[in-house]
């Protein structure tokens, strides 16, 4: 795993992306401050650039730097969550301009994939995180369901958990207003 965290840490730093598996389906990611390697992303998913994707952060303690103000619901959810959860928080900041939703949001999971939460910390960052597919299609429960075109025109794939046939699901999505309101986007 050291050896795999390596590689995808010059991949992020010089600007490119990575094709790697997290704790719900395998992901896209770059630097998620990086508007260049964001911008890959959504050509390489064929994707209209106003659908914002998610960021991964390795620990909760990250949240802060990247939201105004986290609601209090942010940490009761995140505490007694038992399952990969993203929430859509208002207040983003210090992350790529193309990656913040017209409204000021954000979606954020904290990652509790080893590898991810590893890469993250290494990297001193959130990193993107979005489905392995092309926009529209379906997304991938494993690896070997992943089309040739997204495995070739990412700069890197990484080198673990390939031979995994177990369905992996997409998060749960919730997400939190700016006067307390949640709204459940994907249960």
């Amino acid at each position: 795993m050291d050896e795999e965290i390596k590689k995808s840490l010059e991949i992020l730093r010089n600007g490119g992306t990575i094709l790697y598996p997290t704790d719900t389906i395998w992901g896209i990611g770059c630097d998620a401050a990086n508007e260049k390697a964001v911008e890959k992303i959504f050509q390489i998913k064929q994707r209209d650039d106003s659908k914002s994707m998610i960021i991964l952060l390795a620990n909760e303690g990250m949240l802060p730097a990247y939201i105004n103000n986290v609601p209090e619901q942010a940490w009761e959810l995140i505490e007694c969550s038992d399952k990969p959860l993203t929430l859509v928080l208002q207040g983003a900041r210090n992350v790529a301009k193309n990656l913040i939703a017209s409204d000021g949001s954000i979606g954020i999971r904290i990652t509790k994939d080893e590898f991810c939460k590893r890469l993250i910390e290494r990297h001193r960052k959130p990193i993107v995180s979005t489905s392995a597919n092309i926009s529209g299609e379906q997304s991938p429960q494993n690896f070997s369901e992943i089309a040739e075109t997204i495995k070739t025109n990412v700069d890197y794939v990484v080198d673990l958990r390939r031979e995994e046939k177990d369905k992996k699901l997409p998060s749960q999505i919730i997400q939190l207003g700016e006067k307390g309101e949640i709204k459940i986007l994907r249960k």
